[in-house]
Parts: structure tokens; C-alpha cells; sequence
């Protein structure tokens, strides 16, 4: 199947909005075939990671094997650690597939959505997101494919970077018949107050200006099928 977005009219109300607001949400993002192709493989064919928080906040990775490996009160352990620092600081928990890393380092070759990878560094992506934000100068995207099951999530942080690379962030949402009470949201916040957010939706993309407060609420207990995305940064390094 070719992945290309879908055609539009609406490229300068996008541009105003982004421009306006520093975040816009674009629906309808694929043509309805291909956005369900790329929900089926985040749903059933793609090997999940498990990232979490250590105690500076950087991320401690888990490949399907090495998660099944770790001895079930060391598991426990370190998310119980874990969700000892969200409570006052900077935390988090999901499911992830590392694309780019991935890509670069051979894995998985026969996985679908690597054609995906190439494909939002295609001239087509490049274009699209810089016609919207403005940000001329980004030269590339990187990408991971998350999942947030239940108990999943991520605190408030704003996406700085280590350097200034970022440029925007983005999120692609794969995520069909979502309800707004399962948490899952992405949410944005001034001075720890929220002041605008989207519930997890399906074929959309999510494009905000960096730096900028924002958390992923936690997923509910009695959430039905996981929220699915693709996310990564416009980056100009």
C-alpha cells in the first residue's frame, strides 16, 4: 500500500491556527485504507518495548525477551520506584517500538511500518510540516511508536531537548473508539493549570511548538484497547 497523505484544502487555516495557538490538530490525516492498515499493525504485528523513568528521568528500555526475563519481584520493584517519583517529579511508563533506531540498526526487517519511517522523512512529510509550522529549517523526523495500556503514562515535561533540536513535537493517532473517561489524554498546561488537550482519536495529527508544558494522563484500569500512536520531533539537527 502507498503511503501519501490525503489530499486537502485547508492547508492555510492550519498554518493560522499553528501559527495562532502553536498547536493545531489535523484530521483525516491518511485516506481511511491506509490509516487502518497502519492501526492493524500497531494492533497486531508490532513488538512491543517497555520504556520507563530511572532516577534522572532518562529512559530505561526493555526489549519484548529482555521484560520476560526480568525476575517478576525486580519488575515490581522498579515500577513501584517508579511511581514513587511520578508522584512528586517527572515519571513515566508505555509500551514503545524505537522506529528510528530500529530502522538504522537492521531490526525487524520484515515489519511493515518501517516503510513508515521512510516515509516521514520523505520530501511529502518534509513539506507538509514545514508549510504548517513555518519551521523551514527541520531536517528531520524521528519517530517511536508508543502504546499506553492500562496504568500507562506520562508526567509533565516540555520537551525541550538537549540543544534546542526540537523544533515542534508531533502524534499521530491510531486510537479507534476511544472514550474520554479511559485518561489516555494529551493535555497542556501553564503555570500547572490545564488549558487545552485532545482525547486519544483515530487518523489525526497532533503538531505543537516546542517548549511547552504537557503531560499523557494516566490510562484508567477499565480502558478498553490501548492508545495507539505514532510521535517524534521536528528537529533540525
Amino acid at each position: 500500500m502507498e503511503l501519501t497523505l490525503a489530499s486537502r484544502s485547508d492547508i492555510d487555516a492550519l498554518k493560522d491556527r499553528y501559527n495562532r495557538d502553536g498547536v493545531v490538530r489535523i484530521d483525516n490525516l491518511f485516506a481511511p485504507d491506509v490509516a487502518d492498515a497502519i492501526h492493524s499493525v500497531l494492533l497486531r504485528g508490532t513488538p512491543w518495548h517497555i520504556v520507563h523513568s530511572d532516577k534522572a528521568g532518562d529512559a530505561i528500555t526493555y526489549s519484548p525477551k529482555e521484560w520476560r526475563d526480568v525476575e517478576p519481584s525486580a519488575r515490581r520493584q522498579a515500577l513501584s520506584d517508579m511511581l514513587g517519583r511520578a508522584r512528586d517529579g517527572f515519571a513515566y511508563f508505555y509500551s514503545c517500538y524505537p522506529m528510528i533506531d530500529s530502522y538504522l540498526a537492521g531490526d525487524d526487517p520484515e515489519w511493515p511500518l518501517h516503510r513508515m519511517t521512510e516515509f516521514l522523512n520523505s520530501p511529502e512529510m518534509h513539506n507538509f510540516v514545514k508549510t504548517i509550522t513555518g519551521e523551514s529549517e527541520v531536517r528531520k523526523l524521528d519517530a517511536q511508536a508508543t502504546l499506553y495500556a492500562r496504568g500507562h503514562f506520562l508526567n509533565e515535561h516540555d520537551d525541550t531537548g538537549t540543544e534546542a533540536e526540537r523544533r515542534a513535537a508531533y502524534v499521530m493517532g491510531f486510537t479507534k473508539d476511544w472514550r474520554a473517561d479511559w485518561g489516555g489524554q494529551l493535555i497542556f498546561l501553564e503555570d500547572g493549570r490545564v488549558i487545552d488537550g485532545f482525547s486519544p482519536s483515530f487518523n489525526t495529527m497532533t503538531i505543537f511548538k516546542v517548549p511547552r508544558r504537557h503531560i499523557v494522563t494516566q490510562v484508567t484500569n477499565f480502558a478498553g484497547l490501548g492508545r495507539y500512536s505514532i510521535t517524534g520531533w521536528l528537529r533540525v539537527d
